[in-house]
């Protein structure tokens, strides 16, 4: 189905029951591990949440020194879809549909996440990024709000900025010192619109560029140096996209996942980007890894433990 199809007038219910019925949806979220910039792990990729065809509360965990299957290691507080993702040195953080909570779960140990927050409203389908030591909520339930939460203590997000433009199923990606926020749809209407926000003062968001197409439900991931944006609908895509992080410019298309995608979500080593779940269209288990590096295809790495569609990605 086109984004031109899908009325404006639809509710976030409404929204979510299209994204179950494999329409279009989903949230890509994606952020952060052990380093300084919170924006790639070195140990392991997170999977929390999302659609199996059931809203789940799964929080899966997969290795990043070797190629393997995930394992489940807890669970968050309720069953959620349609997430944002955020790590910091600690523990990995979820945001989204269907409240205002914010999930927070122990990366030292396999645990059940706790509530320890609120954003500053239920947020449908939005985009997640990581500071040193900040969370982001941005977009989603067709607002433009950034939102940001602590991660040195627990407390509730305040707003801190607006995107340029309001909607649903951008996927975010995080350097040292902004973060993005890249396609996305406020139906009918998508778009292929890269948004850049500093870290280091609370403030809106430019257009600093474009993805190669039009784009909805994609995943994101964070190298040192680039931004990549993969997969994603309108039309269903198996594009991997990069942009740079050193200057405000648009993205190129440097390889393809191993099938077309969408509503799938995004992790990041220090050397490769993931991207794993989605819908293909059927619901989907599949890890796929690609090279930062080299601009080169991604390849089927391992399976998740169940199919995950709309789900928040982490990473330690």
């Amino acid at each position: 189905m086109r984004l031109s199809d899908i009325q404006e007038s639809l509710s976030n219910d409404a929204v979510r029951q299209l994204a179950d019925s494999s329409i279009f949806l989903g949230v890509t979220s994606y952020a952060a591990g052990p380093t300084g910039t919170q924006a790639q792990g070195s140990n392991f990729g997170y999977v929390s949440g999302g659609i199996t065809p059931a809203t789940s509360n799964v929080i899966q965990k997969f290795s990043f020194t070797s190629d393997a299957n995930a394992t489940d290691v807890g669970d968050l507080t309720v069953a959620r879809d349609n997430l944002a993702g955020q790590s910091s040195t600690a523990s990995g953080y979820t945001t989204g549909s269907p409240s205002n909570v914010i999930d927070k779960f122990p990366f030292a140990s396999d645990g059940n996440a706790s509530d320890v927050g609120d954003t500053t409203s239920a947020r449908f389908s939005p985009a997640g990024q990581s500071s040193e030591t900040s969370g982001y909520t941005s977009g989603g339930g067709y607002t433009n709000v950034i939102d940001k939460f602590p991660f040195a203590s627990d407390a509730n997000a305040t707003d801190v900025g607006d995107l340029t433009r309001s909607g649903i199923g951008m996927s975010g990606q995080s350097s040292t010192d902004n973060g993005y926020t890249s396609g996305g749809t406020n139906p009918p209407t998508g778009n292929n619109i890269i948004d850049k926000f500093p870290f280091a003062s609370d403030a809106n968001a430019t257009d600093v560029g474009d993805l190669t197409v039009v784009r909805t439900g994609s995943s994101g991931q964070s190298s040192d140096v680039s931004g990549y944006n993969s997969g994603g609908l309108a039309p269903v895509s198996n594009v991997i996209d990069k942009f740079p992080f050193a200057s405000d410019a648009n993205a190129t298309d440097v390889g393809d996942l191993v099938v077309v995608r969408y509503d799938l979500c995004g992790q990041s080593s220090t050397t490769h980007g993931y991207a794993s779940g989605g819908r293909e269209p059927a619901y989907s288990n599949r890890i796929d890894k690609f090279s930062f590096s080299s601009d080169e295809n991604a390849t089927d790495v391992g399976d998740l433990t169940n199919t995950a569609s709309t789900a928040a990605g982490q990473q330690y």
